[in-house]
């Protein structure tokens, strides 16, 4: 199981090859723009919005109108090495990552910034050390922001931005697990199933894990539950994320045992 890159979008092939040559001068020694490693720190104001991190994520949680409808702000939050819409905003550094993953306070905004978005798409954090996810509390808000997520095409685009982002700042253990849970709704309960939302998951969304074997392990989950040869259950996705934790990958067992399961 191998990606041809070629066959990914130019996004995804310049993150999967770690955006060789497209860092600016200074870039790797930080003398360059530092703008999102001080917004982390709480030093700088985003912009436009002129907030500090601490003050925004207060004021955006649970705010679904401004999640929804402010679209300056995920450029702060989930820095990468790509421009975007926000022109106030800049691209993430080589430097800038280094310094924010050695930052523990930096570290916990970032996680805390992702369960705010969770929320926002109505799922909930439940284990930082896998990833595991779950329906937002309380049960009934879930299908509300569900439904949401189906509807809007631009929340799309920032998932893949903010699973980039992850990667980048060394939280990639959160994107498997997170398009796991998005494949368990699909395929056990048939949630957020929508074609636009499933093609940004199997040609973006899966594609966004560097790791080699995890990214090809996901990719071949989602194509069985594609193709119909699997039904990927709540138990599949624990099982499979408690294993990837005591063993440090995913393993083919978890799939084939629950597959004789279902027959």
């Amino acid at each position: 199981m191998s990606t041809n890159l070629p066959d990914l979008p130019r996004d995804i092939r310049a993150f999967l090859m770690g955006y060789q040559g497209n860092a600016t001068p200074g870039a790797f020694q930080g003398t360059g723009p530092s703008d999102n490693l001080k917004f982390y720190q709480n030093q700088l104001r985003c912009r436009p919005d002129r907030l500090l991190v601490e003050d925004a994520l207060t004021q955006w949680k649970d705010d679904y109108d401004e999640l929804e409808f402010n679209h300056g702000y995920i450029q702060w939050l989930f820095p990468i090495q790509e421009d975007g819409m926000n022109f106030l905003a800049q691209r993430l550094t080589p430097y800038e990552i280094s310094a924010m993953k050695a930052d523990a306070q930096v570290m916990r905004r970032i996680v805390k910034s992702y369960t705010i978005m969770l929320e926002f798409y109505g799922m909930r954090l439940q284990s930082e050390e896998t990833g595991l996810l779950g329906r937002a509390l309380p049960p009934q808000n879930y299908g509300t922001r569900y439904r949401n997520l189906l509807r809007t095409f631009h929340n799309n685009l920032r998932i893949t931005r903010i699973l980039k982002c992850l990667s980048e700042l060394g939280l990639e253990r959160f994107n498997a697990a997170f398009l796991l849970h998005v494949l368990n709704e699909q395929s056990e309960n048939a949630e957020l199933k929508s074609q636009d939302l499933q093609d940004s998951m199997d040609k973006w969304w899966a594609n966004c894990i560097r790791d080699d074997y995890e990214r090809e392990w996901v990719r071949h989950t989602i194509v069985k539950v594609r193709t119909g040869q699997l039904v990927f259950t709540r138990q599949m996705y624990e099982m499979a994320l408690e294993g990837r934790k005591l063993s440090g990958k995913f393993s083919d067992e978890v799939l084939d045992a629950n597959a004789s399961n279902q027959v």
